[in-house]
């Protein structure tokens, strides 16, 4: 797949990235459904994330490194 260019706002931070359309049709071809974006979640979606977040703003020691689970699999 072909590098990507991230795209950076004023003060540096990440806001986006740029795909060269040949890894844009391979991605296509992998996951038909990436190119379908909803302009909202659904209620329920929404209800599930705040949820979540809120689980881990209040029990933070909970939270565990991605590598932990990869280890653990």
């Amino acid at each position: 797949m072909l590098a990507q260019q991230i795209i950076k706002d004023q003060l540096g931070a990440p806001m986006g990235v740029f795909i060269p359309i040949q890894s844009w049709n391979t991605l296509i071809v992998q996951y038909p459904d990436i190119a379908i974006l909803e302009t909202d979640l659904p209620q329920w979606e929404k209800d599930f994330i705040d949820k979540r977040l809120d689980i881990a703003q209040r029990y933070p020691e909970r939270l565990k490194p991605i590598e932990m689970l990869f280890e653990t699999l």
